[in-house]
């Protein structure tokens, strides 16, 4: 079962609970410090994306976002009228100074309006209601606002997300493949920002720390080490501290390529995460997710960047910045020199056939994403040298989020290996710092350039080359990029007798590391295998609903009304898990899982190949407080366990495999009844 299915069946079986999330985490924007850390906007988004599909009423969720949010500043309200200046004094709170001052002038400012306002704008949104209270707004006065600015925020966030939630049901079966995937975005870009926050709160502190007493050290001898820190602590020599951060980028940056390059010619672990995470974001593609990802990939394209290149490079020397038109030009002509050298070098072919010819069909490093990251990176510094600081992080985040897209477009399309892009984006980091510190030395002055103009210029030009360029290619690209599931076939017997060999024999998980083997093969429908299984006690897991969750942290629980984890096995979710008592103890279970092999046999009518894994999993009641379910390392019992509830199986040999002391190398080969296997091998 997915994890789209175990979240909107919970949820269908529980709906007041979607409504209580709702309340609390629309209260939770108006709390201060805690609306920092909660996404709450975001997820109350995604709940009310379940609206179209009828988890979840439409109105009921209104009411609960707007008593939500009434509630929540209603408390902060009252927290500020109860303890005044006093409540800004304790922590948290005391650790934020300049957030109190921002929203204390915001509320100055703009009077009581000011509640209305701050519902809707980040940063002082959570302080706004406290301040009001200390500083003595009326009662009525701040609830009129309250009230008012809670029925336009809930609407806000409510609706957008029943509008997701409508296209979603529009793409019909592919809807919880694309809600995975936007999920799983959303997710990602929440917990850098988290991570971000966290630690430029905590580690920036401890870094200051960190710094006075290395400065102390320094201070205390006058030896050369001492005065080469010194150098970079003094406070007026701000350049050496950036030439060694930049230095340290560099370094970082050039291990990471090398690092991914060695992996990728010794075939080390990342080389098997490049399948898994293939494979992952194959079985998440829609028809709407290819459409706009090949459109930000046709982006990226030389028939793109070569036209924007020469642009920016024209106008640069037509402004007789002929120094800046030259770095322009050896930044993106050096990272797609050094691309096409590497991919000749190394010869690793693509994921698949995507018609790619000559140097081009080779795949590490990505052009797309090397090229794509120096030039916004750069065109980014030159613009970002000359605006003000205020608009420096816009720019560089616009520039850095297209070229991000672009790379994770080739990875979506499946144009890419991860490694691929990873190495990509590690070298390109490099080129740019290094000409960044070059060009800071010996390119024009900010005003030669003018930021704004060629800020100008190159959206201009990617509207206008990049618009065309999609125009003219997107509809072949479809087609280009489309998902093909070319599974090989092989005949029946030759799979019974030998072939069964050339399938995997250990599962590998997400991160590219080797787990238990693959100790049975079926060949079949799953259905099939069900229903003879059943007959000997085996049964689907029990679904992951909260009373079913909560039965972990009993000390003692039945193991069958215990839900199974879902592993992964090269990005893929298991097709099919069971689940059977096992041995006479009440503190163990049987669980099987089988992938899919992407092999077919052919007897008339081709059926799939599926290989699986079966363990013993143990029960530890560590403090008698929790259940802890553990995988054993023998897979000799449990496989022979199986084995004697399928009618027709047999035990193959691995040849190559060498004995282990957890497992003798013995897979189960078993098959549906309409495949004639042994039939055809005798006749053979």
């Amino acid at each position: 079962m997915s994890f789209v299915t175990v979240i909107t069946d919970f949820v269908s079986m529980h709906p007041h609970l979607a409504y209580g999330a709702v309340f609390l985490l629309a209260l939770s924007e108006a709390i201060p410090i805690v609306g920092a850390l909660v996404p709450g906007s975001a997820l109350i988004i995604g709940i009310s994306a379940l609206v179209p599909a009828g988890f979840v009423e439409l109105v009921p969720l209104l009411i609960a976002a707007t008593m939500g949010a009434i509630t929540g500043d209603g408390l902060s309200y009252g927290l500020g009228h109860r303890y005044h200046r006093e409540v800004l004094c304790r922590w948290p709170l005391n650790r934020y100074p300049e957030l109190v001052a921002r929203s204390e002038a915001f509320l100055n400012r703009h009077g009581g309006k000011s509640v209305f306002l701050a519902r809707f704008t980040p940063g002082v949104r959570a302080f706004v209601p406290l301040l009001a209270g200390i500083l003595g707004m009326p009662v009525r006065r701040f609830y009129a606002a309250n009230i008012a600015s809670a029925l336009a925020w809930a609407p806000s966030h409510v609706l957008p997300g029943v509008l997701v939630g409508a296209s979603f049901t529009l793409t019909g079966e592919a809807a919880g493949r694309l809600a995975t995937l936007v999920a799983a975005v959303i997710a990602v870009l929440w917990a850098v920002l988290w991570g971000v926050r966290l630690v430029m709160r905590s580690g920036m502190p401890r870094l200051a720390a960190a710094q006075a007493r290395l400065w102390a050290w320094a201070a205390a001898r006058d030896t050369w080490p001492r005065r080469q820190a010194r150098s970079l602590l003094d406070p007026n020599q701000t350049e050496t501290r950036a030439l060694a951060l930049a230095a340290g980028v560099v370094l970082g940056a050039a291990w990471l390529f090398f690092g991914v390059l060695e992996d990728v010619v010794s075939r080390d672990p990342l080389v098997r995460a490049d399948a898994a995470i293939y494979h992952l974001l194959q079985d998440l593609r829609t028809p709407w997710g290819d459409a706009i990802m090949i459109a930000i990939t046709e982006l990226g394209d030389t028939a793109v960047t070569l036209p924007m290149t020469i642009i920016i490079f024209a106008w640069l020397a037509g402004r007789g910045a002929w120094r800046s038109a030259l770095y322009w030009a050896a930044a993106v002509g050096f990272a797609s020199a050094l691309n096409t050298g590497v991919k000749v070098a190394i010869h690793r072919m693509r994921p698949g056939d995507l018609l790619y010819s000559g140097w081009s069909e080779f795949s590490f490093p990505s052009g797309h994403a090397t090229v794509n990251a120096v030039m916004y990176g750069f065109l980014a510094f030159m613009v970002a040298r000359r605006v003000r600081p205020a608009w420096r992080v816009p720019v560089v985040a616009a520039a850095l989020s297209l070229a991000a897209l672009v790379a994770f477009s080739r990875l979506y399309l499946g144009a890419h290996w991860f490694s691929d892009v990873i190495g990509s984006l590690a070298f390109a980091t490099a080129w740019v710092v290094v000409l960044g510190i070059a060009y800071m030395h010996h390119g024009e002055a900010p005003t030669r350039v003018g930021s704004r103009e060629l800020a100008t210029v190159a959206c201009a030009a990617l509207v206008l080359v990049g618009g065309f360029n999609v125009w003219r290619h997107h509809a072949a690209d479809v087609q280009r990029y489309a998902v093909r599931y070319e599974e090989p076939t092989v005949v029946a017997s030759d799979w019974w007798r030998s072939d069964w060999q050339q399938l995997p024999a250990e599962r590998v998980d997400l991160a590219g590391e080797i787990e238990e083997p693959l100790t049975i093969q079926w060949a079949g429908g799953l259905r099939s295998l069900v229903r003879e299984l059943a007959y000997s006690g085996w049964q689907p897991p029990a679904p992951w609903t909260l009373s079913n969750a909560v039965a972990w942290l009993a000390p003692d629980p039945d193991p069958l009304s215990l839900p199974v984890l879902a592993y992964l096995d090269r990005g893929r979710m298991p097709s099919l898990t069971l689940v059977h008592a096992g041995p006479a103890t009440a503190d163990a279970r049987l669980v099987l899982r089988l992938w899919a092999a992407d092999l077919r046999l052919t007897n008339g009518h081709p059926q799939p190949v599926w290989v699986g894994s079966v363990v013993r999993e143990r029960l530890y009641h560590p403090l008698s407080l929790v259940t802890v379910s553990l995988a054993q390392t023998d897979v000799n019992e449990p496989r022979q366990a199986l084995a004697s509830a399928i009618a027709s199986g047999r035990l193959a040999v691995r040849p190559a495999q060498a004995p282990h002391s957890h497992w003798d190398g013995q897979v189960l080969l078993a098959h549906d009844s309409s495949i004639p296997v042994r039939r055809e091998a005798a006749d053979d």
